[in-house]
């Protein structure tokens, strides 16, 4: 019986950390983040191109990034209380344009959300999404 119950917790643990292996992966992350590349950086030389650069994403207040010219939805976001948190990162980049959107009408703030982002990409793949927050969240 013992063994039976000592072989039951072991597969529940691996069970567990196969689980959480598979939430987020950073190295797979990095390899999605070079579809990001057309319009966004990180690292200690990262500049502002089309994007803002995405060091330091997690945990940030949107629209806040020093010298870069937010769109007026993201700036108003921002300005509504937005901060990327992972799972807020995961939800956006499914469609930019669609949740900042809900985020301001969800927030009462529904004539904020006015024009366009410029984040025109969208990146369906759960999967993809939350690797890529695993690797911005190594910046």
């Amino acid at each position: 019986m013992k063994s039976l119950l000592a072989a039951v917790a072991l597969t529940g643990v691996t069970l567990m950390s196969a689980g959480t292996a598979m939430a987020q992966d950073a190295a797979k992350g990095e390899a999605v983040f070079k579809k990001c590349m057309a319009c966004h950086r990180v690292g200690p030389d990262a500049k502002n191109l089309v994007g803002p650069i995405l060091n330091g994403v997690v945990g940030r207040t949107a629209g806040k990034v020093e010298g870069y010219k937010y769109s007026q939805i993201n700036h108003n976001a921002g300005e509504a209380g937005l901060v990327w948190t992972e799972a807020n990162i995961v939800e956006y980049l499914a469609d930019p344009q669609g949740y900042l959107k809900k985020f301001l009408t969800e927030k009462g703030k529904a004539d904020l959300a006015v024009g366009a982002t410029k984040m025109a990409f969208k990146l369906p793949n759960e999967q993809e999404r939350k690797d890529v927050v695993a690797f911005l969240k190594t910046k």
